[in-house]
C-alpha cells in the first residue's frame, strides 16, 4: 500500500497542559498546505503520499465503526495517506447501481467500479447498515493511546466522479417527524421524495455543481465523517445494540459532523479513545449549506490526502478544528439549543485557556465577535460551531 514517494514528516509532539495544547493546536498548524484541484481550477497535480488506501469491500464498513476490525492500514505519526471514499448515494440502494444510476441520467462510464464492488458485497454484511454511510478504515496510528490527541491535516480533496446526489422529501431532513422542531400538526410540505443527480464539471476554470442552466454552485469538497473509534454506550444516540455505534450521529469521537469548513487547508483534532486511534473517513460531500436541511448535501465520492500527527498525553473532550482564518469549536447535543450552549462553553474555555480572558470577558467577546453556525441539524445529535476569527488577536 505504500508508495516510494515521501512527503514532509512531522515528529510526535508531547504536551503536558491544556494551555500548551491549545496554543499548539491553534497556532499556524495549517500554513502552507496544498490547495486542492478544485481550488486551483483543476490545474494542480495530485501530490504524492506515504500510503494509499483504496475503497474496496474489505477496506470499508457500512453504517458503523467496527471496534474489532483489524486495521486496513498502519502508519506512524507524520505520515501522509491518500484515501479513496465512496458516497453511499448510488452504492446502498436495493437496485444495482448500473441500472439505478443509469435511469437517473448517469453515463455508465461515470460509475466507479468501487461502487459496483461494494454493492455486490452488501449481502455479506449482516451486522452493518446501521446507518447509510460507506466508511473507509480503520487506519491505525502506531503508539496512539487513550488520553492522546490525533491531529488530521486536510491537504487535498478531489472528486472521483462527475456527479453527486442530493435527496429531498416532505418528511426528510428538518421536515422529518423525528426532528426536534417538528410538531404533530405541522403541514405536509409540498416537496417530492426524489434523488436528484447533480452533474459537476469545470466552468470558468472552477469546478461547479451544474444545478441548472442558470445556477452553478462552486464545489467545496469535504468529508462529512472523520472519526476515531468510538466508545459505544447503550442508549446513547446511535447505540441501540451493545458495541455498535451507528454512523449517523456525531459525538466526542467526531464522526458525521458535516462541518463544511473541514475542507482543504483545515485541521481537525480528535481525542484518542482506543489503542492505535483507529481512524475512519467517509460520507464525502462536494458542496453543502450550513444545516444540511434536506438531510443530504451533494453526496459525491472523493479522494483525500491527509497528514496524521499524534500528540501524546494531550486529552481533549471532543472534536475541534482550525483553518487559516478561524478557530472552530463545536457543541454537540440532541437538542439544538443545548448544542449552542455547549459550543459557547467550548469557545469560552478556549478563550480563557489560550487568550487569558476571564469567563466573564470571554462570554462578552463570544457575543460580539464569534459566529455560531448550525453545521448540521439532521443527524439525531445536532452540531453547532463557534468560529473565532483569528484576525481579532494582535
Amino acid at each position: 500500500m505504500s508508495t516510494t514517494s515521501v512527503v514532509n514528516t512531522v515528529s510526535v509532539v508531547s504536551m503536558v497542559s491544556m494551555t500548551s495544547m491549545t496554543r499548539r493546536i491553534f497556532t499556524g498548524a495549517v500554513t502552507g498546505v496544498l490547495a486542492s484541484t478544485w481550488l486551483l481550477g483543476g490545474s494542480a497535480l495530485a501530490q504524492p503520499a506515504d500510503h494509499y488506501l483504496p475503497s474496496r469491500p474489505d477496506t470499508v464498513s457500512w453504517g458503523w465503526y467496527p471496534l474489532d476490525k483489524p486495521p486496513v492500514l498502519t502508519i506512524t505519526s507524520g505520515d501522509t495517506v491518500r484515501v479513496d471514499t465512496l458516497s453511499h448515494a448510488g452504492s446502498t440502494q436495493r437496485e444495482n447501481p448500473a441500472t439505478w444510476l443509469r435511469d437517473l441520467g448517469v453515463e455508465p462510464e461515470d460509475i466507479l467500479p468501487d461502487v459496483i464492488d461494494f454493492w455486490e458485497s452488501r449481502d455479506g454484511r449482516p451486522r452493518e447498515g446501521r446507518s447509510g454511510h460507506v466508511i473507509t478504515g480503520p487506519i491505525a496510528i502506531t503508539g496512539a493511546e487513550p488520553g492522546d490527541m490525533l491531529e488530521i491535516q486536510i491537504l487535498e480533496l478531489t472528486t472521483r466522479a462527475p456527479f453527486g446526489i442530493n435527496n429531498t422529501g416532505s418528511g426528510a431532513g428538518v421536515f422529518g417527524s423525528g426532528y426536534p422542531g417538528s410538531r404533530p400538526n405541522d403541514p405536509v410540505r409540498d416537496v417530492e421524495t426524489l434523488p436528484h443527480v447533480i452533474h459537476t464539471g469545470m466552468v470558468d476554470d472552477r469546478e461547479v455543481a451544474l444545478f441548472s442552466d442558470d445556477i452553478h454552485v462552486p464545489l467545496a469538497p469535504f468529508m462529512g465523517i472523520m472519526a476515531v473509534a468510538p466508545t459505544p454506550v447503550l442508549g446513547e444516540p446511535g447505540v441501540d445494540i451493545p458495541g455498535v455505534q451507528a454512523s449517523r450521529p456525531p459525538g466526542a469521537f467526531g464522526g458525521n459532523m458535516d462541518v463544511k469548513e473541514l475542507t482543504v487547508g483545515s485541521t481537525l483534532y480528535l481525542p484518542v479513545l482506543h489503542p492505535e486511534a483507529l481512524f475512519y473517513v467517509g460520507d464525502p460531500h462536494s458542496a453543502q449549506g450550513d444545516g444540511e436541511v434536506s438531510g443530504t448535501a451533494i453526496e459525491q465520492s472523493l479522494t483525500g490526502r491527509f497528514r496524521f500527527i499524534l500528540h501524546k498525553d494531550t486529552p481533549i473532550p471532543g472534536p475541534r478544528a482550525e483553518n487559516e482564518t478561524h478557530y472552530i469549536l463545536m457543541g454537540i447535543d440532541l437538542d439544538l439549543d443545548r448544542a449552542l450552549q455547549k459550543a459557547v462553553d467550548e469557545v469560552v474555555a478556549f478563550l480563557v485557556a489560550e487568550k487569558g480572558l476571564t469567563p466573564t470577558t470571554a462570554v462578552s467577546l463570544a457575543s460580539i465577535a464569534v459566529d455560531f453556525h448550525v453545521a448540521e441539524a439532521v443527524d439525531f445529535t445536532q452540531l453547532v460551531t463557534g468560529k473565532i476569527p483569528k484576525s481579532i488577536f494582535r
